[in-house]
This record gives C-alpha cells, structure tokens and sequence, in this order.
C-alpha cells in the first residue's frame, strides 16, 4: 500500500467536484450537499453521529489505492504468529470451514470520504484469534499485507463484533483493487486500519506503529475524535 500521500488541505481541495480522482483513496462518486446535510443529522445506536465530523458520503468507489498483492485463494495464507500459544497457518479453504458472517457497515477514509452500508462477507477477528490463545502478555496486533505494508490495533479490538477478515464485497468475491483475496474491515477507525492483500498477524507486547502511523497519521485513527495525523506533516 505505499501510495503517494494526500494531505487533508489537499483532499478537500480535491473534492469540490463530484467526480474525484486521487491517489490514496481511488476514484468516487460524491453525494450532492442535500444529501450530505440529511445525512449529518442521522445517529448510531451508540449516540454518535453516523458520519464523523469533516467526512463527505460517497455513493461508490472503484479502487481505494495501494499496491496489490499477487495471492490467489488457492495459494493464500494467512499466518498468525508472536505472542500465542498456537501458531497458526491458515488456507483459504480452512478459512472458509469457519463461521461465517454477513457485515453491513459503514467505512471511514482518513482522506475524509465514507461509504454508507457497504456489504461484506468473512470470518470475525476474535473467531481466529481464540484459535490461537493469545499470551497474557499480548498487547497489540500487527496486520501484514502485501508489499510491506503493516498497520497496528490494540489486542482489545479482536473482540469487536464489526472486525472482519472479509472475502466478499456487495455478494461477490473481493475483487482484488479491494484486496483479494482476503482483507482487514475495522470499520470504527479509519480505513487505513483495515489492511488489504492481508498475509499475516503478528501479536505483540509492544506497539509497532504501521506504515501509515510512522509517516504521521494518528496511532488510534478514531473518526469520531478526528483522529487523522498525530503530528503535522509537509505537503
């Protein structure tokens, strides 16, 4: 995923038309400032507004950017390793023997887009990491993707119920701009948490911050506190 970087100055600047084409998020449809108006009034269950503050709803998106990786479903694996009892090595047909589960969420780009309702089939986090009994001393996890990319969350987030490695996208394969064959979806922190051409999860004592994290933008990546850089960068 080592795209060129966009500043948020940069995003917006970008996003006065309704078309928009830029780097790290790919190329979306923007929804008229009615609709975004009507939208901003909706809630969560859990109080909190549905479109964090500064995001702009999107109706679709044809490639969210990175750098793909080469796996197919037959020769990907997803190795889970570091702090557990049990190693692990998983095929996408072991994968697939687990439980299932439908998500409809919403995503959050820290460039300032979401997409309502988006639709996605896969396996919880929690439901492969209980296979591998994670050490009481396990604090964090490290997601490892293709071309080096890595980003991290606190071991806490494995018991979310809306955190998914994901195959399916809309009812069809994940294609593969979107991370086939399987991705991260941790949909209450920035998108960029949700790891695509996922390979590996590393469960660690320490933090190690992620790809996105060492260049500046924000450890936590929580939309509803605005939580996009951590410290400034240049443009």
């Amino acid at each position: 995923m080592k795209t060129p970087k966009l500043t948020r100055r940069e995003f917006l600047a970008a996003a006065s038309g309704t078309v928009v084409g830029i780097g790290l998020p790919g190329t979306f449809v923007k929804l008229s400032d009615a609709a975004q108006a009507e939208l901003a009034q909706e809630l969560r269950p859990d109080g909190r507004t549905r479109v964090p503050p500064g995001q702009h709803v999107i109706q679709k998106i044809a490639d969210m950017g990175g750098e793909p990786g080469t796996a197919t479903r037959a020769d990907w694996r997803l190795t889970i390793h570091g702090e557990v009892k049990r190693p692990l090595t998983l095929s996408f047909p072991e994968l697939m023997q687990l439980e299932q589960i439908d998500l409809i969420c919403d995503v959050h780009c820290v460039t300032g887009w979401t997409l309502l309702d988006s639709q996605w089939r896969g396996v919880r986090l929690g439901t492969v990491m209980e296979m591998v009994h994670p050490r009481p001393t396990a604090g964090f996890l490290i997601f490892e993707a293709a071309a080096g990319y890595t980003t991290n969350v606190p071991i806490s987030d494995m018991s979310r119920d809306n955190v998914i490695l994901a195959h399916t996208l809309f009812g069809s394969p994940l294609p593969r701009p979107h991370g086939a064959p399987v991705r991260m979806v941790n949909p209450d922190r920035y998108f960029y948490k949700s790891a695509k051409w996922l390979e590996g999860i590393k469960v660690t004592t320490e933090d190690e911050p992620g790809y996105w994290e060492r260049d500046g933008f924000s450890n936590t990546a929580d939309p509803w506190q605005q939580q996009r850089y951590s410290r400034y960068r240049a443009s």
